[in-house]
């Protein structure tokens, strides 16, 4: 059974750094897409950034392009998703979730990342 758990949340200033990870375990991670999704309180969940399995193409919401990075180590089977020049409305709780095919079909339980001062 495929798990995947976030790690790496918590409080940072406005303008700090962040890296959150998130390790796969049960599978290979390199037969899976991975992405990163986020949800505030009172949003919709948004999708942050992602990772195809092998090609290392990469996405990143307009929100968050040119402060974040993803990154995968298919050895370790551990995503990471660094993320610099915070801002509050980064404030949220980040998922992760695996995609074997073209649907995201396991999702971790998330870890919060606070942006305050």
């Amino acid at each position: 059974q495929v798990q995947l758990v976030e790690s790496g949340g918590g409080l940072v200033q406005p303008g700090g750094s962040l890296r959150v990870s998130c390790a796969v375990s049960g599978s290979s991670l390199d037969d899976y897409a991975i992405g990163w999704f986020r949800q505030a309180p009172g949003k919709d969940r948004e999708g942050v950034s992602c990772i195809n399995r092998r090609d290392k193409y990469t996405y990143y919401a307009d929100s968050v392009k040119g402060r974040f990075a993803i990154s995968r180590d298919n050895v370790k089977n551990t995503v990471t998703l660094q993320m610099n020049s915070l801002k509050f409305e980064d404030t949220a709780l980040y998922y992760c979730a695996a995609a074997p095919t073209n649907t995201y079909e396991y999702w971790g339980q998330g870890t919060q990342v606070t942006v305050s001062s």
